[in-house]
């Protein structure tokens, strides 16, 4: 569609040629074959590092740039990712200089990295400089293309390892990326920035606005489409976690795996429930390592009031986000897998409610609200896993939102298993000992495990492994001698 230059006398608009078509991609990265950007390359002067700028829109849609001649080229825009037309444009309308990387194919060159030069123009750079491009790239191609309705806005959003913690890169980035958010997130960064920016409301006020603003946009908000999972890499995963377990296993496996069909989340997290030591922690980050998704952690133990997980509100000088807020910025990430350790021992809190319904409203995928963001976070993407020793003291209500899956303890045999096969080797390979330096007889082996038959789990058979081994290398630089073998004798003797 044509574009119009108000810059022009009033009532006067002044039409400017388009040159360029739009095309949708899904590709998360670029190349000559899937380019940003498509120009002509009538001149023959773009080469693969080719500096200029683009042409601001008011004054057509082209890529101009000086030759080795001295002379000004300037090469029409021919095709452009939808998703990148906000970031070509803003470019240009603030002066930018960049680099490009790219390749001529028959008369065309075709766009596949962006770089800032450095070089101001008219006092114009990038907030972050080239770090912040990149970011903007980032998200770009993280993205999916715009919808038709969003193509067809002249960008309402005006603008005058990184985090935006400026007014102007934040600016910036809710002009060239702003269609990265969700549409409740970016209409609330707009009245934020206004915020922000505002000489009418208190210094505090705005400082507010920009941390918010600041954590909101650490946040890669991304689609909750998920990819299918291979049953026999993730029987592989879980068995590198856990020894034996098998209906464990198989029944994580059967809740997981509905993705395959769906595309989508479970309905339902896990609740994994068992004895302390039982490996219900490395199931838990076994199943993230599955769904390919980062994971973070919440100890209900150490929470005894809710606004811990809510957040304060903007009125104290001293409020700031809750617990759950923190751990989505710190995962950098919408979609991740939320690992609530010892559930069971949520406290009831000091007479202001009760921690453990705050997580409510964070499983119910209807979207969690923190008091100091003051806006509805989308939770679609979050798949909760919680760990618990007693099943009895958890209440209805949260059980209802979890598929339930009991761990039992390990057996005599288990346990042998697990300390000569995986605990011992591991604590060996650690302190630098060889095998052969330190060996178990049978019954060693058996009065070790016989000594903690009434004790769940194998994090006591992981303390004697230690001590085992300790003891050994010990004996082996003090004492000279090449191997230390330990019977039931000796180990008796030794705890």
């Amino acid at each position: 569609m044509p574009v119009f230059d108000f810059n022009a006398k009033k009532d006067e608009p002044v039409e400017v040629t388009v040159t360029y078509t739009t095309f949708d991609s899904d590709k998360k990265t670029a190349d000559a074959d899937n380019p940003i950007i498509i120009l002509s390359n009538k001149s023959g002067k773009l080469s693969h590092h080719s500096c200029g700028m683009f042409t601001s829109p008011t004054k057509g849609s082209a890529f101009t740039l000086d030759s080795e001649a001295g002379e000004t080229v300037s090469e029409d825009i021919l095709k452009i990712d939808s998703r990148f037309v906000s970031l070509v444009k803003w470019l240009g309308d603030s002066h930018i200089m960049v680099r490009l990387s790219g390749v001529s194919v028959d008369g065309e060159y075709r766009i596949y990295k962006i770089m800032e030069t450095g070089v101001a123009v008219r006092g114009a750079k990038l907030a972050g400089e080239n770090g912040f491009l990149q970011f903007m790239l980032g998200r770009l191609f993280q993205s999916e293309a715009p919808s038709d309705t969003e193509k067809d806005i002249d960008d309402i959003e005006d603008s005058d390892n990184m985090k935006l913690t400026s007014i102007q890169s934040i600016a910036d980035f809710l002009t060239c990326a702003g269609n990265t958010l969700p549409e409740n997130i970016r209409m609330w960064a707009k009245r934020n920035l206004a915020i922000a920016k505002s000489a009418e409301v208190t210094p505090e006020e705005r400082r507010h606005a920009l941390r918010a603003l600041s954590i909101m946009f650490s946040i890669h908000w991304k689609n909750d489409y998920f990819e299918a999972i291979d049953p026999v890499e993730a029987r592989r995963i879980l068995d590198e976690e856990l020894y034996g377990m098998e209906k464990v296993k198989q029944r994580i496996i059967e809740t997981i795996i509905q993705i395959n069909r769906t595309h989508t989340l479970p309905a339902y997290g896990l609740l994994l429930i068992g004895p302390a030591g039982t490996g219900k922690s490395q199931l838990a980050y076994a199943v993230a390592k599955i769904l390919k998704m980062p994971w973070t952690t919440l100890e209900m133990s150490s929470i005894n009031d809710p606004e811990q997980l809510t957040g304060s509100s903007r009125v104290y000088s001293n409020a700031k986000p809750g617990i759950i807020m923190e751990t989505f910025e710190k995962a950098e990430s919408s979609n991740l897998v939320f690992i609530i350790n010892e559930l069971d021992k949520a406290s009831a809190g000091k007479g202001n409610g009760n921690p453990a319904d705050v997580l409510l409203t964070l499983l119910d995928n209807l979207g969690f609200t923190d008091n100091y963001i003051e806006c509805n976070i989308p939770t679609s993407g979050v798949y909760p896993i919680a760990t618990a020793n007693e099943k009895s003291q958890i209440s209805a209500p949260l059980m209802s939102r979890f598929a339930v899956i009991e761990l039992p303890d390990y057996t005599f045999e288990e346990k042998k298993a697990i300390f000569s096969n995986f605990v011992m080797p591991k604590v060996l390979k650690r302190i630098g000992l060889k095998a052969e330096e330190c060996n178990i007889t049978e019954d060693g082996l058996e009065a070790i495990i016989d000594t903690f038959r009434n004790t769940s789990g194998i994090r006591d058979l992981e303390q004697v492994a230690e001590h085992v081994a300790a003891n050994a290398l010990y004996r082996i630089e003090v004492e000279k001698i090449a191997t230390v073998t330990y019977d039931a004798k000796t180990v008796k003797a030794l705890l």
